[in-house]
């Protein structure tokens, strides 16, 4: 199951929390909303090291870190954090600065942060940051001059505080020329460890330019972002990847990483109050036909305006998808991401293949745990037509959406957008659906699914062995006779081998008189398929 409290687990918990939730004391009166672990987040104290290096001796300086570093340390201290700021640090003052920062959190189980601008190189699948002082002539000087992030890491898992945001504005050009050459351009790419989140000025494998104004472009807009007010963070660091793809014409694209299990804000909301039923519905409308205004636009403006009101919203996948497309027709070219394998710090990165083709097949067979035995899933879904936003299956019986999101079943459903699943699979990634379910135009109910990227494992079925990412989910689906029903939901997708899910696991249940009933378990496999 995913760890943590979900949103959906959140709202089935609110009926029995909210009576209370009005009478305590302020800021917490919207801790009701949240797990215990996002609570205490709210409560533990805040520290961050932030380091910027300007001025290097053997190698080109750079205009901007000292500025960044200065302005980052200023807008930390507003949002309460105790900040340590380090500039144009030698290789023993950053490592003396880190050491100081993991005991510091230790000491006191703070929130963490480090935040650093300045030059930094990859080597063999590890990132570095350069002190000013680095003497580097040939690449195997890298390891002992330079300060080696794994270490940084592990002085912070050490430390066991509860959370860490790590901040690397270092994918500048190579700084040595031609004597001394990375394996790569840019910075490694490296997962989150658990409770943390990691953020670069661009994807990696590529460089981010020092910029020409007072700030690099990154911290410029991450400056702007991290002073809004009630912003998860993953919705500040979304915001600030608009903002660096737009202002850069799509060259550089920022990049997260991240494995928290609990909301954190720089400026949480001061009180929330309980939404009624009605309200909450409201909310979804807004947001669905706010999504419907721009779901099929070629409008970048539009689908970017959409983006910023909702980065995290229950149709976000969607419409970035509708956003790459109206990028690319503008004449935007992709950001490529180098392989990770070999890659031993990443799970890698897969983008989702929507090039669906006239002819694609698939077949299921499906494993009824509650009745037994294993039966063909339905018949074999062949791709008859595919449409800028659409795929058909066997002329009309099933379609789905380019992300492969069903619109049509072959039961007769329809759905209103969902995402169930994401643009890119990484591990840490986490997501939420919302969608209306009707049936020869009848409303039957609607049903809200928190999802998230677990791990990257070996699968093998009768279709193949793949390296697929495992995705879990936990489904609450309110029916318009007013029950409901709870569920969970496990697939497996490589998606540069496979368009389609190769496993899925799912389990529904009820809940009556305090008793559950299990109405639904079952396990479908992929048998065979064929792409073009």
């Amino acid at each position: 199951m995913i760890r943590g409290t979900s949103p959906v687990r959140r709202r089935i918990l609110r009926g029995g929390l909210a009576a209370g939730s009005l009478f305590l004391p302020v800021p917490w009166a919207w801790v009701w909303a949240q797990s215990e672990g996002a609570a205490k987040l709210l409560r533990a104290p805040k520290l961050a090291l932030v380091m910027g290096n300007s001025a290097y001796r053997g190698v080109p300086a750079l205009k901007n870190p000292g500025n960044d570093s200065r302005a980052v340390a200023e807008a930390l201290r507003a949002a309460h954090f105790d900040v340590a700021l380090v500039q144009d640090a030698t290789r023993e003052r950053m490592e003396e600065a880190i050491g100081a920062h993991a005991r510091a959190l230790a000491a006191r189980k703070a929130v963490g942060l480090v935040y650093y601008a300045g030059h930094g190189l990859q080597m063999q699948w590890r990132n570095y940051l350069l002190p000013v002082d680095a003497a580097v002539v040939k690449a195997a000087d890298v390891p002992a001059r330079c300060v080696d992030v794994t270490t940084l890491m592990e002085a912070l898992r050490k430390a066991g505080n509860p959370m860490n945001v790590i901040i690397l504005d270092a994918c500048r050009d190579n700084p040595f020329g031609a004597e001394v050459q990375p394996d790569r351009r840019g910075l490694s790419q490296a997962d989150a460890p658990t409770g943390s989140f990691r953020a670069y000025p661009t994807a990696p494998g590529n460089t981010a330019d020092d910029g020409e104004g007072a700030h690099g472009l990154y911290t410029e807009h991450l400056l702007r972002e991290i002073r809004v007010r009630e912003a998860r963070i993953e919705d500040v660091f979304k915001r600030v990847r608009l903002g660096v793809r737009k202002a850069s014409g799509g060259r550089q694209v920022p990049w997260e990483s991240t494995s928290l299990e609990e909301d954190f804000y720089f400026f949480p909301p001061e009180q929330l109050r309980r939404l009624s039923q009605e309200e909450q519905e409201r909310e979804f409308r807004e947001e669905l036909a706010a999504y419907e205004r721009v779901a099929d636009s070629r409008d970048a403006s539009a689908l970017e305006g959409f983006l910023r009101r909702h980065p995290s919203g229950r149709f976000a996948e969607l419409a970035q998808l509708r956003l790459d497309a109206a990028l690319a027709a503008t004449g935007e070219k992709p950001v490529r991401v180098p392989s990770a394998r070999g890659n031993l710090h990443t799970a890698g990165t897969e983008r989702m293949d929507t090039a669906y083709a006239v002819g694609d097949r698939y077949l299921y067979m499906m494993l009824d745990r509650l009745k037994g035995g294993v039966i063909p899933f339905g018949r074999e879904q062949v791709v008859t037509a595919v449409t800028e936003n659409e795929v058909i299956f066997n002329d009309g019986r099933m379609v789905l959406d380019r992300l492969g999101n069903v619109v049509v079943n072959f039961d007769g459903k329809r759905f209103t957008p969902r995402q169930d699943k994401p643009l890119e699979f990484a591990v840490g990634r986490r997501w939420t659906t919302r969608y209306g379910v009707t049936r020869n135009g009848v409303d039957t109910g609607w049903a809200e699914t928190d999802f998230r990227v677990v791990a990257r494992e070996r699968i093998k079925v009768p279709a193949g062995t793949f390296d697929a990412f495992r995705v879990e989910a936990s489904r609450f689906v309110g029916n318009d006779d007013g029950s409901t029903r709870e569920g969970t939901v496990t697939y497996w997708m490589q998606p540069s081998r496979v368009r389609r899910v190769i496993i899925q696991e799912e389990k529904v249940w009820e809940v009556t008189a305090g008793r559950r009933r299990v109405l639904i378990d079952r396990r479908i496999e992929l048998n065979r398929f064929q792409q073009r």
